[in-house]
Order: structure tokens, then sequence, then C-alpha cells
């Protein structure tokens, strides 16, 4: 009998044998047939959740692997910084000055977007003015 090429030891002959496309094939006739006798496992959300935990869990204990996603976010929200400050940059440098305005005061207007902390701060600061007058 021939022998396969990966393991001289196994026959040529199964399902584990056959190209890789028949295998989708069949199992993908299977899984019709399943769906249509009502046989077929659908899971609950329960269940997925119960899956998705147990995910979750391997993948995390995996340090490295862990480390190396939060550097990657840590590296893209960088970017992303640096974009927005580049972009306020080339605004005040850009924009037209008023009279007797000079780029400093352009510069210390526009510096850099606000954050929503110091939005409120400021917020909470022009509601107590108008309180006040």
């Amino acid at each position: 009998m021939p022998s396969n090429e990966t393991n001289p030891g196994t026959k040529k002959r199964g399902f584990g044998s056959m190209d890789p496309d028949r295998q989708r094939q069949i199992a993908r006739q299977g899984g019709k047939a399943a769906h249509e006798r009502g046989s077929a496992h659908e899971f609950t959300s329960d269940e997925a959740r119960a899956a998705g935990r147990k995910g979750g869990v391997a993948v995390s204990q995996n340090r490295a692997h862990m480390a190396e996603i939060g550097r990657r976010g840590g590296e893209a929200r960088g970017a992303g910084h640096r974009r927005r400050m580049e972009e306020a940059r080339k605004q005040t440098t850009a924009a037209p000055k008023a009279e007797g305005e000079t780029v400093a005061a352009q510069a210390s207007e526009e510096s850099s977007p606000k954050t929503e902390p110091e939005r409120a701060v400021e917020g909470a600061q022009d509601d107590a003015q108008r309180r006040a007058s």
C-alpha cells in the first residue's frame, strides 16, 4: 500500500489524508444535514459567555502577549496625540494675525486640544463667573 509522505508509518486513507478543500466540503454538508435534522448544537448566550471568558483567561495568562498588546495600544495612542499636536502647531503658524495680535497670543489660545476634564473645569469657572456678576 502507498504510504503517506508526512508520516511513513500511516496509510494514505481516511478523512485526514484528503485534500483540505474536500474536507471542508464534506464538513459543510455534515453541518447542513445536522441543522436540517435539528441535531446541531447551537450555543446559548450563557454558553457563549462562558466560552469567551475561558478564552480570555487563557490569553491573558501569556504575559508576553499581553505586554505586546499594551505596548501597541500605547504606541497608537501616542501617535494620535503627536498627530493632533502637530496639526495644532500647523494651524497656529498658518493662521493670519489680527491687528496687534502676536503669534505667541495665538499659540496660547490654540496650543492643544482640551481634554474633557479641562473643558469641565473651564465650564465650571465660566458658570461661577456668571453667577458672581
